[in-house]
C-alpha cells in the first residue's frame, strides 16, 4: 500500500474536481428533468403518474445495483466500476434523446434509456464516498471536508438541474436527455486523467467473505447504521416530492412556466447548496457535533414540511417554508455522509455507503410516485404526515445514535 504522504499527493484540486463532477452529472441525470414532466406529458400525452416514473425507473435501476457496485469496487477498483458505469449513463441518455426525437411513441424507450441511466448511476455515484476515505486514509478532518466538496456539488446540480433543464426544453423538449450524454462524456474523461487510485497489495475479498463481513457489520453496528439509512430515504423522499410537487404546482396554480419557472424552482434548492457546503466544511470529524446538528435539523424540517401543503396557493410563503426545508436538508446530507465514511473500516467502506446510497434512491424513487398519487386530494395530510414520520425519526435519532459507542 502506498504510503500516507504519497496518497495525500495524488489528491489534487483536479482530482477533487473529477470527482465532484460525477454526483454532479448523476444529479443533472435526475432532476433536471423535473421541470420538464409537465412538457413531457403533454408532448408524449402521459399521465401524471407515468411522468414520474421517468424520475423513479432510473432510481430503482439504482437501488438494487448499488451494493452490487459498492462490492465490484471493492473488489476490482474503484476506477474499474466508475468508468464502464459512467458510458451506461452516456448510453443512456442517448437512447431516451432519439427515442423521444425519432418515434411517435417513445415513452417505452425513453424508460428503457432511464434504466440504463440509472445502471449508470448505480456504479458511479456510490462508490465516490469510499474514493474519498481511501484518499484521505485516516484524517478525518480532511476526509469530511473533502465529502462536503462532494456533497454540495451534488446539491450544486440540483440548483443548476431545473434552470438547465428549463433552458433546454425552451429550445427543444427532449433536449435534456442529449445534455446528460454530454455531461456524462466530460466526467468520463475528468476521471480517466485526474483520479489516481491508491493502489493495494491487499487481496480483496472473495464474495462469501464479503456477505459474511456485510453482516457482521450490520449485526455490530445495525442501530445506528439504520438510522443513518432511514436519515437518507427520509430526506430524499422529501425533496423529490417536494420538487414533483412544485414542478406542478408553479404551473398550474400559479401560471409560471419555461425558464422562469426553472429559476423559481431553483431557490430552495440554492440554499440547500449553501447550507450543504458550510456544513461539511464546519463539522470536523466530530461526532458529537454532528450528532447535535441531525437533531436541530430534524427539528426544523419535520415543523417546515408540515406548512409545505398548507401554504401552496400561496407562492412567498411556498417559497419560504420550502427553503426552510431546502437548508434542513442541505446541513443533515453531509453529516451522513460523513457518518458512514468515517466510522465504517476501509475494508468495508464501499460496501456500506453503497447500501446508505442505494437506501437514499429509495426515497428518490418513491417521492414522484406517491406526489402524483396524493396531491389533488390528499396534498396538506400527506406532508403533515411526511412531517410527523420526521418527529419519529428525531427520537430514532436520540435513541440509537450513541457517540461513545460508535466510536468505540
Amino acid at each position: 500500500m502506498e504510503n500516507t504522504e504519497q496518497s495525500k499527493d495524488t489528491v489534487s484540486k483536479w482530482c477533487i474536481v473529477s470527482m465532484a463532477s460525477i454526483p454532479l452529472v448523476m444529479t443533472l441525470g435526475n432532476s433536471m428533468l423535473i421541470p420538464v414532466l409537465p412538457i413531457l406529458e403533454r408532448k408524449v400525452g402521459i399521465t401524471s403518474f407515468q411522468s414520474s416514473m421517468i424520475i423513479t425507473s432510473y432510481s430503482i435501476a439504482a437501488v438494487f445495483l448499488i451494493p452490487v457496485a459498492g462490492y465490484l469496487s471493492d473488489r476490482f477498483g474503484r476506477k474499474m466500476v466508475i468508468l464502464p458505469s459512467l458510458i451506461l449513463a452516456l448510453m443512456g441518455g442517448l437512447v431516451a434523446g432519439f427515442a423521444s426525437w425519432l418515434l411517435d411513441e417513445p415513452y417505452t424507450w425513453i424508460i428503457i434509456g432511464r434504466i440504463l441511466q440509472g445502471i449508470g448511476a448505480a456504479g458511479a455515484m456510490p462508490i465516490i464516498l469510499p474514493l474519498v476515505g481511501d484518499l484521505y486514509k485516516d484524517n478525518d478532518e480532511k476526509t469530511s471536508s473533502c465529502l462536503g466538496i462532494i456533497e454540495t456539488s451534488n446539491t450544486f446540480g440540483k440548483v443548476l438541474s431545473p434552470i438547465l433543464g428549463s433552458v433546454f426544453a425552451a429550445f427543444l423538449w427532449f433536449l435534456p436527455f442529449f445534455s446528460i450524454s454530454i455531461f456524462s462524456l466530460i466526467s468520463i474523461v475528468l476521471i480517466f486523467f485526474f483520479v489516481k487510485v491508491p493502489k493495494e497489495k491487499d487481496e480483496p475479498l472473495k464474495m462469501k467473505e464479503f456477505l459474511k463481513n456485510a453482516k457482521n457489520i450490520f449485526k455490530e453496528e445495525g442501530k445506528w447504521l439504520f438510522t443513518v439509512f432511514l436519515n437518507g430515504i427520509f430526506v430524499m423522499l422529501v425533496l423529490f416530492s417536494m420538487l414533483f410537487f412544485l414542478s406542478e404546482n408553479l404551473e398550474k396554480v400559479h401560471d409560471i412556466k419555461g425558464v422562469i419557472k426553472g429559476f423559481v424552482l431553483a431557490i430552495p434548492l440554492l440554499l440547500l447548496c449553501i447550507a450543504s457546503y458550510i456544513s461539511g466544511r464546519n463539522i470536523k470529524g466530530n461526532l458529537s457535533t454532528m450528532k447535535k446538528i441531525m437533531i436541530i435539523c430534524l427539528i426544523i424540517l419535520s415543523i417546515s414540511t408540515g406548512f409545505v401543503g398548507i401554504t401552496s396557493d400561496k407562492l412567498i410563503l411556498l417559497l419560504v417554508v420550502t427553503s426552510l426545508v431546502g437548508m434542513s436538508i442541505g446541513v443533515l446530507l453531509p453529516v451522513l455522509d460523513a457518518i458512514i465514511t468515517e466510522n465504517i473500516n476501509k475494508e468495508e467502506r464501499g460496501t456500506i455507503s453503497s447500501f446508505y446510497s442505494s437506501a437514499r434512491f429509495i426515497g428518490v424513487a418513491a417521492g414522484p410516485p406517491l406526489m402524483s398519487l396524493v396531491m389533488n386530494d390528499y396534498l396538506s395530510i400527506s406532508f403533515i404526515t411526511a412531517s410527523v414520520l420526521g418527529l419519529i425519526l428525531l427520537f430514532i435519532v436520540i435513541t440509537y445514535i450513541k457517540v461513545e459507542e460508535i466510536e468505540n
